[in-house]
């Protein structure tokens, strides 16, 4: 592949942002109405691709039942203050409250209030008790402490998040997380990542995982680029991992990987461009905690806002503009991609002549960058 010199002792590949591409209209349109936006993974099937971050400014038990009933998935976040405290509503409140100057070392300090296993199992109840798919989110580092109590919950999709995860960290202090043997024992799928290149992609597919999730530090509300000097151009990290997707179907003898896009996915258009490149589904964040019903009122924030030792994000403030079910399913009351998400990416589908998400995935893109006016 074409690399670009940076200088005399480093080349470098080109890579893309979604701002950086579009999708080409082809010979055929079809009716909206007659498009499918449906998702499905291991056993579980969903109206629209969408699975909400967890993070506490964007998923509570009560958005989670939400997205579930709007077709979606929510993913509650079991690192989060729902499982460490009884009633985290007045912390909440604090946070969106914060003044900026003392808001990381103040979220430090709430977040430093132990993970308790009884509100993880309640938590996720409360999910189930109300019919809808239940999705935890739990880090690797606290996954070989919690898996039990989350299995033993009910979950049915177990997600596997961090800035980046790998099928080989190397650790000369303690036992890593075996992913293959930890996915192989467990009978509930596992979605993992993040993940922004094609080989790491790879070797996560070889673990068992259901689904990979794409992205590293390109959030709305992370500094990782930064911080870490860390930064994963989503088009073409998504577009990577699906080429390592269809190489890993010939490997394994149509075993069937799906990607999700995590990170970088603001609005309406980058939900259709994340596809274009490949991705089945998208988890997004910013995006949601726009809405009326979003814990952090208004404000964003991961968990890498109040990492104890390197914070690496930090609280952004998003906004409000609607309701849950309009920022999913419309009707849209802006022409800024931020309400109708869903009702976006119909449309781009049926402009384009394709008729479903997978066959969305052939449509034609072109580089070209976007000028704001």
């Amino acid at each position: 592949m074409h690399e670009i010199e940076i200088g005399r002792g480093k080349r470098g590949r080109r890579a893309y942002s979604f701002d950086d591409i579009a999708i080409v209209p082809s010979r055929r349109t079809r009716d909206p109405e007659d498009v499918s936006t449906a998702w499905q993974i291991d056993a579980y099937h969903f109206e629209i691709p969408v699975l909400s971050a967890p993070m506490d400014s964007v998923v509570s038990p009560a958005t989670a039942i939400a997205m579930g009933r709007l077709g979606g998935l929510g993913v509650l976040d079991l690192e989060g203050l729902w499982t460490r405290y009884e009633d985290p509503e007045p912390l909440l409140a604090e946070i969106a409250s914060l003044d900026a100057a003392v808001a990381t070392r103040r979220m430090q300090e709430i977040y430093a209030e132990p993970i308790q296993p009884e509100l993880i199992t309640r938590r996720l109840a409360e999910v189930r008790d109300a019919g809808v798919t239940v999705a935890g989110a739990l880090s690797p580092q606290r996954t070989q402490e919690f898996w039990k109590v989350v299995v033993d919950a009910g979950v049915d999709l177990f997600v596997i998040r961090g800035t980046t995860v790998s099928a080989e960290h190397v650790s000369g202090r303690s036992e890593p997380l075996n992913l293959k043997r930890f996915i192989y024992e467990l009978d509930v799928p596992v979605v993992v990542g993040g993940c922004a290149t094609y080989t790491a992609s790879l070797h996560l597919m070889r673990t068992g995982a259901a689904g990979v999730l794409v992205g590293f530090g390109g959030g709305a509300a992370h500094t990782t680029r930064t911080t870490l000097g860390i930064h994963a151009p989503m088009a073409s990290a998504v577009a990577d991992v699906a080429s390592a997707r269809r190489d890993y179907m010939d490997e394994s003898g149509g075993r069937y990987v799906h990607v999700i896009a995590d990170g970088g996915v603001g609005t309406s258009g980058d939900i259709v461009k994340a596809v274009a490149c490949g991705a089945d589904a998208v988890m997004i964040g910013a995006a949601l905690a726009r809405a009326t019903e979003a814990p952090g009122r208004g404000w964003h924030w991961g968990p890498e806002a109040h990492h104890a030792v390197l914070p690496r994000g930090e609280r952004v403030h998003v906004g409000t503009v609607a309701p849950l079910e309009e920022i999913l399913n419309g009707p849209g009351r802006a022409a800024d991609g931020t309400t109708n998400l869903v009702g976006a990416l119909r449309r781009s589908m049926a402009t384009t002549g394709y008729s479903d998400v997978k066959e969305f995935q052939r449509v034609e893109v072109v580089v070209s960058p976007y000028q704001p006016t």
